[in-house]
């Protein structure tokens, strides 16, 4: 029996690559009149996009079906409808161990999984709405996922398994949906994927990711474009002129490598070796001035020796990454690496995570202590409170992708009024506050710059102050 004209509520779960999927299932089920909620106590149906990538990963998942079941049992739900990378890969597992949930989808096969799960509530795929999304994300940033699925044999990660084969978008699909996202006002788009570095290798047995930024960049609208997720191995250096050579490309390129020692970089099957890997990442910093560099690290692998961490450690303490995330390996299933003894104890695990960090943090509070006195321009992507009438606004250097990197928060002078300021420039500003700031800004520029500031837009900003993670500054 169909379900028709439910209040439904999705959940996402896990990476962007998983919120472009759910935007996209929105714009189908809305086509087809179904009512999209914000909350689930609103909703009679609540589908549940998971993810599997990592045992922390995998338990969010599953504590969120659990959840969802209770309400179902409560009767303050009908339908619990599960999708994505989890479903995919335990979905056998997980019909036997929670049976209250109405329907498994998988991952593997993006449009049946739409169609299936737009099936059950009585709605049309809609081919009309090809690259259609609702936006889930402030309105000015978006992602823009450019293929599907991985090749890489690395020997920890599942991906391929969940996701199969590495099959590239097309680029008038790409672009259709990249000029939709202009026109809804998007300045920030960041181009995401398994490996974005081996777009186009299926199709043209070229990498041609710089073709295509190039042809992103033609784009009018788009103030920054952002790339994610390019693996290391392989690496097209021709990308490197085009992140140089176009205005809107953010200097900033994100780059998992993983590891440094050649033998666990063996072991882990990335297809590359630590002089290979430093030759190219010295190359980018010195062809790319000024470039952010962002890579992530895994520490605990089943063949990772005192000896491979320290190495690893000198490469942050040298190196010296923008930004960096640390993960503790974990065995995942049906994976090359689960054939290995997890001999490291979790302790030491977490114990080589938290060195790794300390280093990242010396030289996180190092780079910002040297953008004191400096003017970055910033996208403000909210104005929070922060415990004064004023508040404050909060935004982002081009050195860093929104959710994950550090933050530049910018106050509001407390002797200005927000309501006289009028931020919907509504309102002018009491001559006396110019008096209260001699020699700071004009009249007239203080005037353009508050009724103009707002989420959503470009401002420079001078850095007056820094925490570890953090930049505090004002208009400049």
């Amino acid at each position: 029996m169909k379900i028709k004209k439910d209040r439904v509520k999705i959940i996402t779960l896990g990476c962007s690559k998983n919120l472009v999927d759910s935007e996209f299932i929105m714009s189908q089920l809305s086509a087809g009149d179904i009512q999209l909620v914000e909350n689930e106590k609103d909703a009679d149906s609540v589908l549940i996009n998971t993810c599997g990538f990592i045992e922390s990963a995998k338990q969010e998942s599953i504590d969120t079906i659990i959840r969802a079941v209770k309400l179902k049992k409560e009767r303050k739900l009908k339908n619990v409808f599960v999708a994505g990378c989890l479903s995919d890969r335990y979905k056998d597992e997980l019909e036997k161990e929670i049976p209250e949930v109405d329907k498994y989808f998988g991952a593997t096969d993006k449009k049946k999984t739409v169609i299936d799960i737009l099936n059950e509530f009585g709605v049309n795929y809609k081919l009309d709405l090809l690259g259609e999304r609702i936006l889930t994300t402030p309105s000015h940033f978006s992602y823009l996922k450019i293929s599907e699925g991985c090749n890489n044999p690395c020997s920890f990660c599942a991906i391929p398994i969940m996701r199969g084969k590495h099959v590239s978008k097309p680029m008038e699909q790409i672009l259709m949906e990249a000029q939709s996202l202009a026109s809804k006002g998007v300045k920030e788009l960041i181009v995401i994927g398994q490996d974005t570095t081996y777009w186009g290798f299926d199709m043209t047995n070229k990498r041609d990711i710089s073709v295509l930024l190039g042809e992103l960049t033609k784009i009018k609208g788009f103030e920054w474009i952002r790339l994610m997720y390019a693996y290391p191995s392989r690496f097209p250096v021709d990308l490197i002129d085009t992140i140089k050579n176009n205005e809107s490309m953010c200097k900033y390129l994100d780059m998992p490598i993983q590891h440094i020692s050649d033998n666990v970089l063996k072991s882990m099957r990335r297809g590359i070796t630590k002089k290979t890997t430093m030759n190219l990442l010295e190359t980018i910093r010195k062809e790319i001035p000024g470039i952010a560099m962002r890579t992530t690290l895994i520490t605990g692998y089943p063949d990772e020796t005192e000896k491979d961490f320290e190495e690893m450690l000198t490469l942050v303490k040298e190196y010296k990454f923008d930004r960096l995330g640390v993960f503790t390996y974990s065995h995942e299933d049906d994976t090359h690496a689960k054939l290995l003894p997890d001999r490291i104890p979790y302790k030491e695990k977490l114990h080589r995570q938290k060195l790794l960090l300390d280093a990242q943090r010396e030289n996180s509070i190092e780079s910002n202590r040297e953008s004191v006195g400096k003017t970055f321009k910033v996208l403000i992507d909210r104005h929070e409170d922060n415990g004064t009438p004023q508040g404050q606004f909060v935004g982002r250097t081009y050195k860093d992708a929104p959710e994950i990197d550090q933050e530049v928060y910018i106050s509001i002078p407390s002797d200005i009024d927000p309501n006289e300021v009028g931020f919907n420039g509504e309102h002018e500003i009491p001559s006396q506050t110019f008096q209260k700031h001699p020699g700071l800004i004009t009249p007239a520029e203080m005037v353009m710059n508050m009724k103009d500031v707002r989420p959503g837009n470009f401002y420079d900003v001078k850095i007056n102050d820094f925490e570890e993670f953090d930049l505090f500054g004002e208009m400049a």
